[in-house]
């Protein structure tokens, strides 16, 4: 039996599924039922009903707000990060005009990394708390939350979450402590996008000099 061809889609130069509706892999008999799942299609269609409405005018957190809209969800959860917690109290004060809302801190619980043989920011540190991700989610699985949104959670600890997590989830902010907590940052900054191909940083003489 012959292995099915596997999907390469960013090195692809035409993008022909989105200009020419293409099925280069012969999967649309396959993902089309995938649609057929009752709570898929409801997410999808409301997914689908706020790009379609707002496409290039509302900003991430008020499409958030409509889509949750748009379901009819009336309790959200926030699982943010501690070093997030400035900004999660202002998205609280945010959403909870409209919804009530459940947020939880990644500290929740104050368990400390010995008991787990967790590595340690610190080492010297004995009371080092972890980030309790299963715990966050799980807190929220209790609550009864409908939509979660991730602020800020550690990479690795999203999938925790992600694994645990009952309801549907969102990411309003994905960390980077070195940007800013703007990811794609580091392909748009050339001095930092060298790093990942191994090359030799340039002065900005040097860089003008060879254009």
């Amino acid at each position: 039996m012959a292995r099915a061809k596997e999907p390469h889609c960013a090195s692809c130069h035409t993008k022909r599924c989105h200009s020419d509706a293409k099925d280069c892999f012969d999967a649309a008999h396959d993902h089309l039922p995938l649609y057929e799942d009752e709570r898929i299609e409801r997410l999808h269609r409301a997914g689908s009903a706020i790009e379609a409405r707002h496409y290039c005018e509302a900003t991430r957190l008020e499409e958030i707000i409509l889509f949750a809209q748009e379901m009819g969800f009336r309790k959200l959860g926030l699982a943010f990060c501690i070093g997030l917690a400035d900004e999660a109290e202002v998205i609280e004060e945010i959403l909870s005009r409209t919804f009530e809302v459940v947020s939880v801190c990644c500290k929740v619980s104050g368990i400390v990394k010995p008991l787990l043989g967790l590595e340690q920011i610190r080492p010297a540190n004995e009371q080092e708390v972890m980030c309790n991700p299963a715990g966050q989610a799980e807190m929220l699985n209790r609550a009864g939350t409908e939509l979660n949104i991730i602020c800020g959670l550690c990479v690795g600890h999203d999938a925790v979450f992600s694994l645990v997590s009952h309801a549907p989830l969102t990411t309003l902010i994905a960390k980077d402590r070195v940007l800013a907590h703007n990811p794609i940052g580091a392909i748009y900054c050339q001095y930092i996008r060298r790093r990942f191909f191994g090359e030799t940083e340039q002065s900005d003489d040097e860089t003008s000099s060879d254009s």
